[in-house]
Order: C-alpha cells, then structure tokens, then sequence
C-alpha cells in the first residue's frame, strides 16, 4: 500500500467525489492523541459519506445514514492510504494534535476522476 497526502486546496473536491462514488460501507474510525490515548469512535459502522467545509474548517464523517456525523475542526493534514485495490484508510490530524483514523473493512475501488 503507498500513503499519499490530500494538498489542503484540494480537500473539498476529493471528499466530494468520494461521497459521490462511495456506497455505503463499513468503517471503523479511531482518535488517537498522547492526551487522549485510542479511542474507538465507531467500529465497523456504516459510513455513507465524508466532507470538508473550508468556511467553518470541519471535515465530517457521516455514518449510520447520518444519524451520526464525527467532525474533525481544523484539520492539519489528510494522508490517504491506497492501493490498486482502492482506498483502505484515511488518517487526518487535527488542530489538537490527535490522529482521526478511518479504516475501511473493505477496499474502496477508485474509478479515474
């Protein structure tokens, strides 16, 4: 698998199309921070969709059909972790330092944009 970092400009156009092309799927998110230790947000939830709004500087995780949303403000960097298989997981470090890391059960196939 090789890990790529999502330039900050292109945020809101990659989780766009992401949510675009994505069905519904199981994801586990974890938070991870020397503050806070490992803390399973969700384990293997239904994720329907992801989003950066650059106004507020929040980028949501909608899960369970959106009756839950995991929101990450200002967010410091998105490493995602692909392969010719698809996307496994995307790790996005927040203002506070802590690591959001959202695993995906099963490889997401990426068509070309």
């Amino acid at each position: 698998m090789a890990t790529r970092i999502i330039a900050k400009e292109d945020w809101q156009h990659y989780f766009d199309h992401l949510s675009s092309i994505m069905p519904t799927f199981l994801a586990e998110i974890e938070v991870a921070g020397l503050d806070i230790g490992d803390q399973v947000e969700g384990e293997w939830v239904p994720m329907t969709g992801m989003s950066y709004d650059p106004k507020d500087d929040v980028l949501t995780v909608e899960i369970d059909n959106g009756k839950v949303m995991h929101n990450v403000r200002n967010p410091q960097q998105v490493v995602v972790d692909e392969d010719d298989a698809g996307l496994h997981s995307i790790e996005v470090k927040c203002g506070h330092g802590h690591l959001h890391i959202i695993k995906l059960r099963e490889p997401l196939g990426l068509p070309s944009e």
